[in-house]
């Protein structure tokens, strides 16, 4: 049995008993602060990357010009640069490494790239403001903006062994484990981004919150619970896709741009 996870609540006595449920990212990217000195310069995994593909790119260049001539080996080590270049893009976040983003949170975001083409724009790890002070407590994992709307999704990895079922579309259970905390933080992250952005845009922006489910099997395909949306997370992709369109090209762009400004980013360092 694994341990318990930081906001499961064991449900009271009669909740437990079984009943069948059926509930634009910007052109410049951050990144860390430049280098001051070679050791910085040295320490920095973007430039030992770098290193590493002019390392690779040499020696195969090398070895085709003496088996065959300049031409070729020069052009063979452009092509091994630019096949390792496309590799680490298709294949890694675009969350930068020191921001920590879970694994289900970078299986989420690689099937938000895909609807990129149909003209929805993604945040990720956002901070989300309180009403006071302007603190934050909250993060949305992605916030998408596109045709059909504003989505906060939250990604989460769970035990697969442990059933997941609901309870008259206001309870949700992770084995014994009661998620209602996690469904109103959800909810609450996704109410603040909508007053947030509703204010800097001047009209109101509804942000529908979900949580993408990994590990269990989710035996419906949407279920709203606590009007939160819940599905597996293997579903972001087709969540949204194929709901009527409600927003123009320039209202996602309007939002987009006043997410960006006002939902900062999540992790210190990041500007």
């Amino acid at each position: 049995m694994s341990t318990m996870e930081r906001g499961d609540v064991p449900p009271d006595g009669g909740d437990v008993s079984p009943e069948a449920g059926g509930r634009p990212r910007g052109e410049s990217a951050h990144h860390p602060p430049e280098p001051r000195t070679y050791g910085d310069l040295l320490g920095s995994p973007q430039i030992r990357r770098w290193i590493q593909r002019a390392v690779i790119g040499l020696a195969v260049g090398v070895v085709l010009t003496v088996l065959f001539d300049l031409r070729i080996g020069v052009t063979a080590a452009a092509l091994v640069v630019i096949y390792d270049v496309v590799r680490r893009a298709r294949s890694t976040s675009s969350v930068a490494a020191w921001q920590k983003s879970s694994a289900a949170e970078r299986r989420t975001e690689k099937q938000l790239r895909a609807l990129e083409r149909d003209g929805y724009r993604v945040l990720h790890a956002r901070a989300v403001p309180r009403d006071d002070e302007g603190s934050s407590d909250g993060r949305i994992d992605h916030l998408v903006i596109g045709p059909s709307g504003v989505y906060a999704i939250d990604s989460e990895k769970w035990d697969k062994r442990l059933p997941v079922r609901t309870m008259s579309h206001r309870k949700l259970f992770h084995g014994p484990f009661n998620k209602k905390e996690k469904l109103d933080e959800a909810r609450w992250e996704a109410d603040q981004a909508s007053k947030t952005l509703s204010g800097r845009v001047g009209f109101e922006v509804p942000v529908q919150p979900s949580v993408a489910i990994y590990g269990p099997a989710i035996p419906w395909k949407v279920m709203r619970v606590r009007d939160v949306d819940v599905y597996s997370g293997t579903r972001a992709r087709g969540y949204l896709r194929g709901r009527p369109k409600i927003l123009t090209e320039t209202d996602v762009q309007r939002i987009y741009q006043a997410a960006e400004s006002s939902l900062p980013p999540k992790y210190p360092g990041e500007e």
